[in-house]
């Protein structure tokens, strides 16, 4: 399943982290709400490491 934009698959991504400007950091289990992440909107910066360890990190523009 291609999700966003920049073509990450999201097939081997387990967990998202999304890191939130001034340190804090939230994590959402992908599992049975692929249908209500909308990240293809945002604006930042993505490290998939979905092969390695099912996670996919975001960094909102600002936080990058």
């Amino acid at each position: 399943m291609k999700f966003l934009v920049r073509s990450v698959d999201l097939t081997k991504v387990n967990t998202i982290i999304y890191h939130l400007p001034d340190g804090p950091s939230m994590s959402f289990d992908i599992e049975g709400i692929e249908e209500y992440i909308d990240l293809e909107l945002e604006q930042g910066h993505f490290c998939d490491t979905s092969d390695i360890d099912g996670m996919l990190h975001f960094f909102p523009k600002g936080n990058a």
